[in-house]
């Protein structure tokens, strides 16, 4: 990364014109423009860093918007355009436009031209790789435009905590016609309907990303940015909209969507330490974009109607809250290994400045500490050092070699001859010296490279060292955290059994209440029906009663009248019957009292009956009001035990809160008690004297020597317990291989036994084939032999007719002759012996039917047996291979299993898996896709990750197949 710098985000402000329904109601343009920076509405002004008119062309908005973050883009920045304001404001127009049309197209087409052209115009010694991703956020929900079947995708952190979309497709371009394929396919899946105020609403937040990344391959320098083209659905009032059913549900997650950042902007406008990105699935996706790494343009899109007066305010408000965000942005840059080497031997001359500096101020100090009075003048000046050091390199590098002075002194021929003799031979030994100067050179150079060599190893093993780590300590956090939080839920879980125990006890209470209650309404239940028997009895002897009542009276009235005639007619004799008569009368008046009694006897039971009959109905009142009671209690008691578990569940809830609070506490009690100490430190710096000073310095030392120490032999154990695992790890591989090799040895036998059976079944098949042959064969056997019997029958039938008429003509010819013919005799002893013999051949004929007919049940018997015993051998051949089937899959699962566990692993240590890039590089126009190269813009196809395609300079290189 290159060194940070802010900037603010750029706000536009456009206006579009007024649409055909604002004109019919005769709406107002009530927008008033003051320069090209400042637009007024009701008299307040709006200051943005442009403000565009209705009349503002496409090819306008962009340059002034657009143009500039695209240069950014490919120098290794990251870039955000998005478009805000109400439905219906022309946010989509501004983002898309007629993606087809040259003047009408929108930002998104022609910054994928200008990327494109830009590229084309650059550096041949670059190569670059785009791919691109479309998605919208519909209902809070990320839903891949690209791939209809990833509807709920989710927002993850990199190891750099920039947010991305995980699981999203990522499609590979080189022609701006791809990328445009591309946009095709996702805008015909994005959700769009017609409200009150657009026809074409968008319905959902729709995210267009670009992502390029270029290497120069002579430097080998590498540089990445991100180009988010965001559209937003706009804010909606449902008064003007009349959105209903599902339209209402998506305008309310629009706007709660869009109210989400809102907060964000008001956040970050005004400083505040919580920024709720997380509050949605959009602000958490634009995180970057708003207060990051990223250079951010946002178009605020207005109405100019008097009727969306309050919206327009509204969207200008948000404009000038977010013209006041600051982004810090970086480039996008890898180093190669030449800088990293640059950049180690630069802090490799800083730690060998701190190290002299260390020793000259070690050195002033033991003065010091010696009672010595060190001047200023010899105390540690840095600047004044290094100006000395490079007046001594100055000097040193200036000063010129210095020629002696050599007297002029005359010599002899041998004198000569014998200096010529030296000098010569100080010459070899300086051709000699030379030598030896130059193998100790190159042995330098040797050791100086190993030296390099092994500080590289040392570097790479400090670097492996410090993965390790922090590994470690990231296994040791989460092992940590995962043991709190196994006591949390331990806890938790204890506490929610004895929760679960008193409830289980209090319902096993009403429970037992109910089940009395129960028992005793069944009593009373028994007890009524008693009662209503007996009283239907009582009615039934009542009835009874009164019937024989009736009877009888009906019987004395009859004899009443009788009497009545009897004496009338005066047939009765007065002197002779009058005893008679009284003793009638008397009997008559008894059987009367007697039936008075019984009448009122009766009447008394009725009334008893009846009074029965009304405390019984009274009790059955009460038994129903005392069951309503009970089945009001026993809801009571239910919707009680409903109300605690939510109680216990707001408890638990608040509980946490609770602990989380406390653990904050806590952290913030920490922070402050260490600012304290480091505060008291400071105040304890400033007394202590310079002996002091050195003896915490050489304290210091000392710990960290120390420290080191135990950190060396905690890494060596850390290395041990690595060593350990990754033997685990060999020994679990081996033994999966093993279960591998054991499921594989099983699906042999497996697959062998389905052969056998399959041969065996065949087998069966061909002798149910033949027998069932051999029984048509019998029947047709049992045919022929019923016709040779019925021909049999008929011809002796014949015969018998034919020996009675010739019997009968012999009769007449014996009587004719009483000798006969010895020649007739024989023919008709003949004739006998032959149906003697046609009789004994139609009997065993007969006696072969039968046997034949008592065979054929047993046949048919087996035959049966036979055809079972096959269905059951297909049954289990069936099951057979169902099992084998099932053992596949299940192998089948264990192998996906154990290589999505390896491909975590490796993913865990290599980050993101690489993907078959397709390079771009300038110098050459764009070509056909390499999935349909003879066909336009209109037909192009997409990239398939099957082939890589380069395009270089001048020329294009075709496709290596891999």
């Amino acid at each position: 990364m290159a060194d940070p710098a802010e900037c603010t985000i750029k706000v536009m402000c456009r206006f579009r014109p007024l649409n055909s329904s604002e004109v019919v109601r005769g709406d107002k343009y009530i927008p008033k423009f003051q320069g090209e920076d400042t637009v007024v509405i009701a008299g307040k002004p709006y200051m943005f860093d442009r403000v565009f008119s209705s009349n503002t062309t496409q090819e306008q908005v962009y340059n002034a918007c657009a143009q500039k973050i695209v240069k950014d883009v490919l120098e290794g920045y990251n870039g955000t355009i998005f478009a805000y304001g109400q439905t219906s404001s022309g946010k989509t127009h501004t983002m898309e436009g007629n993606l087809h049309d040259t003047d009408a197209m929108g930002i998104i087409p022609r910054i994928v031209q200008d990327i494109f052209n830009y590229i084309y115009s650059m550096d041949e010694n670059l190569e670059f790789h785009i791919k691109v991703s479309y998605f919208e956020i519909y209902l809070d929900k990320i839903r891949d435009l690209l791939d209809v079947s990833k509807t709920n995708l989710s927002v993850h952190e990199d190891k750099n905590r920039v947010p991305y979309v995980k699981g999203c497709t990522e499609r590979f371009v080189c022609s701006p016609d791809e990328v445009m394929d591309t946009i095709d396919e996702g805008k015909s899946n994005r959700h769009v309907a017609v409200t009150n105020m657009n026809e074409h609403s968008s319905r959902s937040h729709s995210i267009f990303l670009i992502n390029v990344k270029q290497e120069n391959t002579q430097t080998e320098q590498k540089l990445s940015g991100k180009l988010y083209l965001v559209d937003l659905a706009g804010s909606e009032k449902v008064s003007k909209t009349g959105a209903e059913g599902a339209v209402l549900d998506e305008a309310k997650n629009i706007n709660k969507s869009l109210s989400s950042l809102g907060n964000v902007i008001s956040a970050l406008a005004e400083g505040t330490a919580y920024i709720p990105y997380r509050d949605s699935k959009m602000t958490r996706i634009l995180q970057d974009s708003l207060g990051g790494n990223c250079r951010t343009t946002i178009v605020i899109c207005c109405s100019p109607s008097s009727y969306n007066e309050a919206e327009t305010k509204s969207t200008l408000m948000f404009g000038q809250r977010a013209k006041t965000i600051k982004n810090t942005v970086t480039v996008n840059i890898e180093l190669t290994a030449e800088q990293w080497k640059q950049k180690y031997e630069r802090e490799k001359e800083k730690n060998k400045t701190l190290r002299n500096t260390i020793t000259w101020l070690e050195n002033e100090l033991n003065r010091w500490r010696n009672g010595e009075s060190v001047p200023v003048e010899e105390q540690f000046d840095k600047e004044k050092a290094n100006a000395e050091v490079l007046a001594l390199d100055n000097i040193i590098n200036d000063k010129p070699a210095s020629t002696p002075n050599v007297p002029g002194i005359r010599l002899t021929d041998v004198e000569k001859d014998k200096c010529e003799a030296e000098l010569a031979k100080l010459y070899k030994q300086l051709d000699d010296k030379d030598e030896e100067i130059n193998q100790q050179s190159q042995l330098a150079e040797k050791l100086k490279q190993q030296m390099l060599d092994q500080e590289e190893l040392l570097a790479s093993s400090r670097r492996d060292h410090e993965n390790l780590q922090a590994e470690l300590n990231r296994l040791q956090a989460e092992n940590e955290a995962s043991k709190e939080e196994v006591k949390e839920v331990l806890q938790a879980l204890e506490e929610l059994a004895v929760n679960y125990d008193q409830k289980s006890q209090e319902v096993e209470d009403k429970t037992k209440e109910f089940e009395a209650i129960s028992e005793e309404l069944s009593q009373k239940s028994s007890i009524l029906s008693s009662l209503d028997s007996e009283l239907q009895k009582l009615k039934e002897m009542s009835n009874h009663q009164k019937k024989r009542v009736t009877e009888m009276m009906s019987s004395l009235l009859k004899d009443l009248a009788e009497i009545g005639i009897a004496v009338g007619s005066n047939d009765i004799k007065h002197e002779g019957g009058s005893g008679l008569i009284d003793e009638e009368f008397t009997v008559a008046r008894l059987y009367i009292s007697k039936m008075k009694s019984e009448v009122k006897s009766m009447v008394k039971r009725c009334k008893q009956l009846e009074g029965t009959q009304s405390e019984s109905n009274k009790k059955m009142d009460e038994n129903e009001k005392e069951l309503a009671a009970c089945q009001l209690r026993i809801s009571q008691h239910e919707a009680k035990i409903k109300s605690l578990t939510e109680y216990l569940q707001n408890v638990e809830q608040k509980k946490r809160q609770l602990e989380e609070n406390v653990d904050s506490l806590n952290e913030e009690l920490v922070k402050l008690s260490a600012q304290e100490k480091v505060h008291a430190m400071e105040k304890e710096n400033e007394i202590q004297t310079a002996n002091e000073v050195k003896e915490a310095v050489e304290k210091q030392i000392h710990s960290h020597r120390e420290a080191h120490q135990k950190q060396i032999s905690s890494l060596r154990d850390e290395l041990d317990n690595k060593e350990k695992l990754i033997t685990e790890l060999q020994d679990l591989n081996q033994k999966i291989m093993l279960e591998q090799e054991r499921l594989r040895v099983e699906h042999e036998k497996l697959k062998s036994t389905d052969q056998e059976k399959s041969r065996k079944l065949h087998e069966l098949t061909v002798m149910q084939d033949r027998r069932e042959q051999a029984r048509q064969d019998l029947k047709g056997l049992e045919e022929t032999v019923a016709k040779e019997l019925q021909t049999l029958h008929n011809l002796r039938k014949l015969f018998v007719q034919d020996l009675a008429t010739r019997v009968k003509k012999s009769a007449e010819m014996d009587s004719d002759d009483t000798g006969g013919s010895a020649a007739q005799k024989q023919k008709i002893s003949f004739l006998e012996n032959n149906l003697e013999q046609l009789t004994k051949v139609h009997k065993q004929l007969v006696r072969d039917n039968a046997d034949l007919r008592c065979e054929l049940p047993k046949l048919e018997k087996r035959l049966r047996a036979t055809a079972e015993r096959v269905k059951a051998l297909e049954s289990a051949l069936k099951e057979a291979k169902e099992n084998a089937a099932r053992d596949r899959k299940r192998y089948q699962q264990e192998v996906d299993r154990i290589k999505e566990a390896v491909r975590a692993k490796n993913m865990a240590r290599r980050g993101h898996s690489a993907q078959i890039a397709k390079p771009i590089r300038p110098g050459q126009q764009p070509v056909a896709s390499p999935t349909h190269p003879n066909i336009n813009r209109s037909g192009g196809g997409f990239y398939q990750n099957s082939q890589t395609v380069s395009i270089r300079g001048g020329s294009t290189v075709k496709p290596d197949k891999k």
